[in-house]
């Protein structure tokens, strides 16, 4: 998961979507209305999983803090991986906000919050057809944007994207959060990635 671990993390920070896990008390959200994220800040990271798993990230870093949206961001990462990683690559999101003392687990809806993809190769063969070249600056450090991904070092220095408008729903917005992503194969865990954030809207 080389390229797939540089995902992960990316898919975590903009709580990409995936089925509802965990037995954690859930949050009753309202489905209308929605908001403009405007920042982005107090990022923290962390690795989770077992110590033998093969999939470790090493480093990220993420700027300025705050980020505001829209606007520029600076990432740069690095992940290991013992192993190569094929599909089906399911990751698994838990999305939790925080209320006072307690954290309540988010579910799943409308592809945000607490969300499972049963496969992650698929999705990318979506976004970025099989064939067609990786989108830099992935093409450019040659990091993989499709499965299998082979075992190595994968490393991507400081490169800035730009971020547009993003709009959340009502129900997702103004408050500290923090998400465990998990990647497995056949009921393996090969990596695990624990983020915390907080997000403000106009």
């Amino acid at each position: 998961m080389g390229g797939a671990g540089l995902a992960l993390a990316l898919c975590a920070l903009q709580l990409c979507p995936a089925a509802l896990g965990g037995s954690q008390p859930q949050l009753l959200v309202e489905r209308s209305g929605s908001r403009r994220l405007s920042k982005v800040g107090g990022f923290a990271w962390e690795n989770c999983g077992d110590s033998r798993n093969p999939v470790v990230l090493q480093s990220l870093s993420v700027a300025p803090d705050p980020i505001s949206i829209p606007g520029s961001l600076r990432v740069s990462a690095a992940v290991s991986s013992s192993k190569t990683m094929a599909s089906p690559l399911k990751v698994v999101l838990v999305v939790e906000k925080a209320l006072g003392d307690l954290w309540i687990q988010l579910p799943c809806i409308d592809q945000l919050g607490s969300c499972t993809y049963d496969d992650i190769c698929t999705i990318l063969d979506n976004i970025i057809p099989p064939g067609t070249p990786c989108p830099e600056p992935l093409l450019t450090y040659g990091i993989p944007c499709h499965c299998p991904f082979k075992a190595g070092s994968y490393s991507l220095p400081a490169s800035d994207f730009v971020l547009p408008d993003v709009e959340l729903p009502a129900w997702m917005t103004n408050g500290n959060y923090r998400v465990r992503a998990a990647v497995s194969n056949g009921g393996e865990e090969l990596a695990c990635v624990k983020l915390a954030f907080s997000l403000q809207s106009q």
